[in-house]
């Protein structure tokens, strides 16, 4: 799977959870997932606490993760809900 798949799973919403960047159709962010590995979980420990996601989300939060440390701004389309007229 390539970087711009693994990123495609990643969103970022205004409307949801403040625009932090979350697993995408999740409200579970990219951050928490990359505190949960930095403190020894595995992915599978991470995948049977959080079985609505798959292991490529949970590579989608490491690369996103690496973009940011390099420093690199990931362009990634916002979701906006349309407000009712």
């Amino acid at each position: 799977m390539s970087q711009d798949d693994l990123l495609s799973r990643i969103s970022i919403d205004p409307n949801i959870c403040f625009g932090t960047p979350c697993i995408r159709g999740h409200r579970i962010w990219v951050s928490m997932i990359l505190d949960y590995l930095a403190g020894g979980e595995t992915i599978e420990a991470i995948l049977e606490e959080y079985p609505g996601i798959e292991r490529e989300d949970i590579l989608a939060c490491i690369a996103y993760g690496a973009e940011m440390a390099r420093g690199a701004f990931v362009e990634l389309p916002l979701n906006k809900k349309k407000e009712p007229a």
